[in-house]
């Protein structure tokens, strides 16, 4: 465990994934349906986890492809704006476009409609991969859907042997999302391959439950990775809290409870968070319940990027939420 630690505390994160476009119907509460007016925002798993690092003071460096046009454009901005490097996000051209993705800030008949048909982040090649300088970070970030299509699933599996290579620890966000994939026996066997690589896995039940073939067996699935591969595997239970296995042993946290405005953008601010809270030398319980605190934090806010906090923003809700969950 201890080279992942020391990896992750330079603080310096080579983020592997994709970035794209968020419409929010406004005001909070909205249907997409009954909406006139959208609030734009950065998108996707990898470009959200980088903006979070960067909010907190870290360095975050972004590869991957985004379509030669203003919606792609608009997303290099975005992270730029963050304080997320943007060297190697290429731009293509022909038909392929930035994923977009509309959600509604309400939980009661909560609406998300993603576009990925001819999704540009799939177009992420060996190339690109090639062309990253390993050894200036100090780990690696990446989150499943990079694996759903070609030339990114070969891609990132040579980001690995890269990362390998540079000693670099790797860090997996399952992230499963079976739209993107062409079967879900792929996608079994794809995650299963790139989890078995892996420093540190994060998932939820469900995924954790399809790696193994069934809900019910994911425990088990996330146990025998720690126990054979990866230094920290993190079994995320919603409102339950997580089960992290370290060590050899397993750890129980809770949540923060909070009123929730939306679903999404908890697992992206969580590992956010999480990469945040260890690079600043807190402990894994502490840095588990901080990531935690970053999840309820995102949920109760319209949009992901724009709402996750920075170390004060955390600070701030930490002293003054009532605290978490027991377990």
């Amino acid at each position: 465990m201890s080279a992942l630690i020391e990896g992750i505390r330079k603080n310096n994160f080579l983020v592997i994934g994709r970035a794209g476009m968020d419409f929010v119907p406004h005001p909070a509460g909205t249907k997409t349906e009954e909406a006139s007016d959208f609030i734009s925002g950065l998108g996707g798993s990898s470009a959200n986890i980088a903006a979070g690092i960067c909010k907190f003071g870290g360095k975050a460096t972004l590869v991957t492809a985004v379509s030669d046009d203003s919606i792609g454009r608009y997303c290099v901005n975005q992270l730029k704006h963050y304080g997320v490097e943007t060297k190697h996000v290429r731009p293509v051209g022909g038909e392929f476009r930035n994923s977009l993705a509309v959600y509604e800030s309400r939980v009661e008949d909560h609406q998300t409609v993603i576009y990925r048909n001819g999704a540009a982040d799939f177009q992420m090649d060996i190339e690109d991969i090639d062309a990253v300088d390993y050894s200036a970070y100090g780990a690696l970030i990446t989150a499943g859907t990079v694996f759903a299509a070609e030339p990114s699933r070969a891609a990132t599996f040579r980001a690995f042997e890269h990362a390998r290579k540079a000693g670099l620890p790797i860090i997996f966000d399952i992230d499963y999302r079976p739209y993107s994939w062409p079967s879900p026996k792929v996608a079994e066997d794809i995650l299963s391959r790139a989890g078995a690589l892996c420093d540190m896995i994060v998932g939820n039940d469900e995924e954790f439950g399809f790696m193994a073939g069934g809900i019910d067996k994911g425990i088990a699935k996330a146990r025998e990775l720690a126990e054979n591969t990866a230094s920290i595997v993190i079994y995320k239970m919603g409102e339950k809290g997580a089960l992290t296995f370290a060590g050899g042993e397993e750890m129980r946290t809770g949540i923060y409870p909070v009123e929730a405005l939306k679903p999404t953008g908890a697992g992206d601010s969580f590992m956010a968070g999480l990469m945040a809270s260890l690079a600043d030398r807190h402990e894994l319980r502490e840095s588990l319940m901080r990531g935690s605190a970053c999840a309820s934090i995102v949920v109760a806010k319209p949009g992901c990027a724009p709402a996750m906090p920075n170390a004060e923003q955390l600070q701030n809700f930490l002293e003054t939420h009532p605290g978490p969950t027991a377990v």
